[in-house]
C-alpha cells in the first residue's frame, strides 16, 4: 500500500488556525476535572492531521501556536482568578495579563509543530514515520516544559490517562512515557487507519501497559495513622493580623479532634509566619507522641542579610526550604521594574529564596518523608529523586490563590501522577481543598470536601524500594525518543 505524501494545496489558513485552535481548546477537557481522556486523543490526532496538510514552517509554526492558545487559553484559565480577584486588579487588565501569559505558553506549541515538520519534511513520504515523529517532538516538549525557564509542567497529556490502562507505564517511564504512548496512539491512527500492522502497534503498547499495572514495583510496610488538616482560612484575611491569629485558633482546636495520629499535616503557610516565632506553638501542639508537619516561613540570616524561605517543619525533626519557586506568587521576575506598580505585584511573601537542590528529608513518628510545595509536586524529576530515599511522600499547598476554578483539581490530578511514578503514599494538605490520601497505585483512599475546614484521619503504608521512574527518572526515556528520531530518518519505509 503506498504511503501518504505532503499536499500539493494546501487548506485555507483561516480554518486551519482555528481548527488548531478548537482542538487545543479541547485538550483540557481530558484532564480533571473532567476526565474525558478520549478527547486527548482526537486532539492530537486533530493536530497531526492539520500539520501534515500545510508545506511551509511557517504555517506549521502559526498552526502549533493556535493550538496552544486554545490549549492554555482554556486549561490554565485559572491564572485569572489570582491575578484579578486575589491580586486586586481591574478585570480587563487581568485579562491582558493572562492573554500574554497564554500567547507566551502558546510558543512552545508553536515550536513543536515547527520542529515536527522540519523533522518530517526530512522522510515526506513516510506518514508512519510523521506519526511517530510527531509523538516524539510532543513527549521532548513536554520534557522540555518541566525546567526551561524554571519550567510550566502542566496540562501534560499523560494527566488524562491516569485511570486507564496506560497508567501502568507511569512507574516506567514517568507522566512522559505515558503522554509518548497516548500522543502515539493518535497519531498512528490518524496516519495509517487501514493498515493493521501499524495499528497493532497501539494495541500492544496498551496491553502492555495494563499489564505492568498489576506489578508491584514496590513493597509495604508499617503502618502509620495520618491526619490531614484542612483550616479553610478566607484568603481575603490570611495575611492580616487577625488572619494569623485565626490561623493560630482554627488550627489548634482542628488539631485537637485528631486524636493521637503519628504523623499530623497542616497545609503551606498554615500559620502565615515565621518559625522563630512559632515554633514552640506547633510544638506544643503535637498529638501524644505523634508529630505535626507543617508549611511554615523561615527567615536566616546571611552576610548579605536576611533570606526568606517558603518553608517546612517537622517536629520530628528537619525543615524544608521550597526548591521550586512560583514567578509572581514566591518570587517576583524584574523585581525592580515590577513590585509597586500593581497590588499583583506585591503579594505576601513574593520575595522568598529558592532551597538547596538537595535537602535531609523531613521524619516525622519515625518515617522519613520526602516533601513537596504547592506547585513543586508538577515537577516528576526532583519528586522521585527525594522520593528514593523517603517512606512516603508529601505535599502542601494552599490552592485558595484559584478559587472555584479548575486549577485545584489539575494540581490534585497531578499529585496522584506522582504517588504512582514513585509507588509510594502521598498526604496532600491544602488549605481549602483538595485535602487527600492517595495510595502507592495513585488512587484516592480518603479526601475531603473543598472549602469547608476539617480533619482528614486514616493510615498509610510505609513503601520500600523504588520504581523504575524513581531509579533512572527521564534518562532511558530521552535515550528511547533518540533512537526513534534516528530510526525513523535512517529506516527505509515500505512502499
Amino acid at each position: 500500500m503506498p504511503v501518504s505524501k505532503w499536499p500539493s494545496r494546501e487548506p485555507r489558513a483561516a480554518w486551519s488556525n482555528l481548527a488548531a485552535l478548537v482542538a487545543g481548546g479541547l485538550l483540557p477537557f481530558a484532564l480533571a476535572p473532567f476526565g474525558l481522556w478520549p478527547l486527548l486523543l482526537f486532539s492530537a490526532g486533530a493536530l497531526f492531521w492539520l500539520l501534515r496538510n500545510v508545506r511551509t514552517h511557517g504555517r506549521a509554526f502559526r498552526l502549533g501556536w493556535f493550538y496552544g492558545v486554545g490549549k492554555y487559553g482554556v486549561g490554565a484559565s485559572w491564572v485569572y482568578v489570582s491575578i484579578h480577584t486575589y491580586g486586586e486588579t481591574s478585570a480587563w487588565l487581568a485579562g491582558l495579563l493572562v492573554a500574554c501569559f497564554v500567547a507566551g505558553m502558546a510558543v512552545f506549541s508553536g515550536l513543536m509543530g515547527l520542529l515536527f515538520h522540519a523533522l518530517a519534511r526530512l522522510r515526506e513520504n513516510d506518514a508512519t514515520g510523521a506519526a511517530l515523529m510527531f509523538a516524539v517532538v510532543w513527549t521532548v516538549v513536554e520534557w522540555l516544559l518541566t525546567w526551561f525557564l524554571s519550567g510550566f509542567p502542566w496540562l501534560f497529556a499523560g494527566y488524562a490517562f491516569l485511570d486507564t490502562p496506560l497508567a501502568g507505564l507511569a512507574p516506567v517511564g514517568g507522566v512522559l512515557l505515558v503522554s509518548l504512548a497516548a500522543v502515539a496512539t493518535a497519531s498512528l491512527v490518524v496516519a495509517a487507519p487501514r493498515r493493521l500492522r501499524v495499528l497493532a502497534v497501539p494495541v500492544v503498547v496498551w496491553i502492555v501497559a495494563y499489564g505492568l499495572g498489576f506489578v508491584s514495583w514496590t513493597e509495604r510496610g508499617a503502618v502509620r495513622s495520618v491526619a490531614l488538616v484542612q483550616g479553610n482560612i478566607p484568603q481575603s484575611i490570611k495575611w492580616t493580623p487577625d488572619g494569623v491569629e485565626l490561623s493560630v485558633e482554627r488550627y489548634s482546636e482542628l488539631t485537637a479532634t485528631a486524636g493521637d495520629a503519628d504523623i499530623v499535616v497542616w497545609p503551606e503557610a498554615a500559620i502565615p509566619d515565621y518559625l522563630r516565632r512559632r515554633g514552640d506553638f506547633i510544638e506544643a501542639e503535637r498529638p501524644g507522641s505523634g508529630d505535626i508537619v507543617t508549611g511554615i516561613f523561615v527567615a536566616e540570616q546571611t552576610e548579605d542579610g536576611l533570606d526568606y524561605y517558603n518553608a517546612a517543619m517537622s517536629t520530628g525533626g528537619g525543615v524544608y526550604r521550597k526548591r521550586r519557586l512560583v514567578p509572581f506568587g514566591d518570587y517576583l521576575p524584574f523585581e525592580s521594574l515590577l513590585r509597586g506598580t500593581l497590588a499583583f505585584f506585591d503579594l505576601p511573601m513574593s520575595s522568598t529564596s529558592a532551597g538547596a537542590e538537595e535537602q535531609p528529608l523531613l521524619n516525622a513518628a519515625g518515617v522519613d518523608l520526602s516533601m513537596a510545595i504547592c506547585w513543586e509536586i508538577a515537577y516528576p524529576k526532583p519528586v522521585a529523586t527525594s522520593a528514593e530515599g523517603a517512606a512516603a511522600l508529601v505535599t502542601i499547598s494552599n490552592d485558595t490563590w484559584f478559587g472555584a476554578s479548575i486549577g485545584p483539581r489539575q494540581h490534585f490530578q497531578i499529585a496522584r501522577m506522582r504517588a504512582l511514578e514513585n509507588g509510594r503514599y502521598l498526604l496532600r494538605a491544602t488549605n481549602n481543598g483538595i485535602t487527600a490520601i492517595i495510595d502507592n497505585n495513585g488512587d484516592v483512599v480518603e479526601r475531603l470536601p473543598q472549602f469547608k475546614p476539617g480533619v482528614l484521619t486514616g493510615s498509610i503504608h510505609t513503601m520500600s524500594g523504588t520504581t523504575p521512574f524513581g531509579l533512572w527518572t527521564n534518562w532511558p526515556l530521552l535515550v528511547a525518543l533518540l533512537a526513534i528520531v534516528v530510526a525513523v530518518l535512517t529506516v527505509r519505509p515500505r512502499q
